[in-house]
């Protein structure tokens, strides 16, 4: 298992069920709660995801396209599913793990 508080990037599958992401995009600031495999409960986009919705994460694009699934790292673009949907958020800033 990871430590709390990671700073460099995130692996989804090697959280705890209930691990917290904070991550900072260029334009939003999320909230992340891992529920096991890639489902996630998601807030923080006022559209898409004002409270905590149920979603799936995909993973992390880089700035070729490359998906690298299940990671979260600073300079990709997060990307996740919310009801079939794909959304593909600004380019992370930063990851914190605050709770796991």
């Amino acid at each position: 298992m990871l430590p709390c508080n990671v700073f460099a990037g995130a692996d989804i599958n090697r959280l705890r069920v209930g691990s917290v992401l904070d991550i900072e995009t260029k334009s939003r600031h999320y909230q992340i709660e891992c529920l096991g495999g890639s489902a996630i409960r998601i807030s923080g986009h006022p559209e898409y995801c004002p409270r905590p919705q149920a979603a799936q994460l995909h993973g992390a694009v880089d700035n070729e396209g490359v998906v690298e699934l299940g990671l979260i790292e600073p300079g990709m673009r997060l990307m996740f599913f919310l009801n079939d949907r794909p959304v593909t958020t600004s380019r992370v800033l930063s990851v914190m793990v605050a709770k796991c």
